[in-house]
């Protein structure tokens, strides 16, 4: 018994002693302040603000985080920067924010404010910045800070539709009246398209916005696609200059405004060329076999394959006399007989097979006694 007493003393004394030889100081007790945000940005369309950051994973005592937090969407007008949240737009809390790439190494999460129409004026700006709090409501202080410019934004043309010729895609709208112009301040349109299966739109034109009735080509389409179509107003403040004393100046200012409905085409090619002009036949045969020689005014499309070349006689059908396509614009024929007189038309044929209509017809006679 004594012995067993003696044992358990003596374990007291050795872990006793085990504690206190432990080094470092003891460290004072986490305050559990969120690190502060500083990757926020902002993208502004028409009345929507879509800010986008990544919520803080460690204190800033450098501990995981372990508790609960709530993040505080903060919004102030006309001051940059600001010490203060301002108005709160929103509560949200932080396990409610929804990454898109949640296997990124930082996730990046968003949240969309949409200007009530009171707020939006030519000459306001709004400061965002988020603040994440703590269970008792302490952060660390704001995030990096974002403007936005609340200028106004025509709104989006209406009766977008689009149409096919023989030069591809016509789109067509009707504008509202344009907006009233302020000093600094000007309104262009932006079409986009994007090809089937894609999901991001590719700008294909820009013009100035114009009120009532317009359209704009699409330069940069490929035949046999399908594409969609949009169109949205976009409003430039321009560059403000500094004073004398600085060496910079501010850049402009772009917000694009709501997007139209999207409309859809099958750019499908069923336009013939043009049909070939100038065509003449000239014989000739002095020193050799007789034949007649045919030359035309060349067609000038971008997809343009060849020419097929037709004949016929007074008593015969019209055929097509040439083998293959014809690459050059003119073409001789060597099967001709004395005392014949031949009809000649040309058609022009595009690299999808569409064949134009037949060209205004030459003649030539082959003399009965060739020399």
């Amino acid at each position: 018994m004594k012995t067993s007493i003696a044992l358990a003393v003596c374990c007291f004394v050795l872990a006793l002693a085990a504690g206190c030889a432990a080094p470092g100081a003891p460290q004072p007790p986490s305050l559990r302040l969120p690190m502060t945000v500083d990757n926020l940005s902002v993208v502004r369309k028409g009345s929507r603000v879509v800010l986008s950051w990544s919520s803080p994973t460690e204190t800033t005592d450098h501990q995981a985080m372990r508790w609960p937090t709530v993040t505080r969407i903060c919004r102030v007008l006309n001051q940059f920067p600001t010490n203060v949240c301002g108005e709160v737009v929103k509560e949200i809390k932080t396990s409610e924010l929804v990454s898109e790439l949640p296997a990124a190494r930082k996730p990046v999460v968003s949240f969309e404010d949409v200007l009530p129409p009171s707020l939006i004026a030519t000459q306001n700006q709004a400061t965002y910045a988020v603040e994440v709090v703590n269970q008792r409501g302490h952060s660390a202080g704001l995030s990096n800070q974002v403007r936005v410019p609340l200028v106004l934004t025509p709104p989006a043309p209406t009766n977008f539709r689009a149409k096919l010729d023989a030069q591809g895609p016509l789109l067509e709208w009707n504008a509202e009246a344009e907006p009233v112009s302020a000093p600094g301040v000007s309104y262009r349109l932006r079409v986009y398209r994007r090809a089937k299966d894609k999901k991001e739109f590719l700008l294909t034109s820009e013009q100035p916005y114009r009120a009532g009735e317009d359209e704009a080509r699409d330069p940069g389409f490929e035949w046999e696609q399908q594409y969609d179509y949009k169109i949205a107003a976009v409003t430039t403040i321009a560059a403000l200059e500094h004073s004398a004393s600085a060496a910079a100046s501010h850049a402009a200012t772009e917000v694009e405004g709501d997007d139209s409905d999207l409309v859809h085409l099958v750019v499908r090619d069923t336009f013939p060329p043009s049909v070939p002009g100038g065509l003449q036949a000239v014989f000739s045969s002095v020193g050799q076999k007789p034949f007649i020689d045919l030359t035309w005014a060349p067609d000038t499309e971008s997809d343009l394959a060849g020419y097929k070349v037709y004949r016929h006689t007074a008593a015969s059908t019209v055929v097509v006399v040439s083998s293959d396509l014809l690459k050059a614009p003119a073409w001789r024929d060597n099967n001709v007989q004395p005392g014949q007189k031949y009809y000649y038309t040309v058609s022009a044929v595009d690299l999808r097979g569409n064949e134009s209509a037949q060209s205004a017809p030459a003649e030539e006679s082959v003399p009965m006694e060739v020399r």
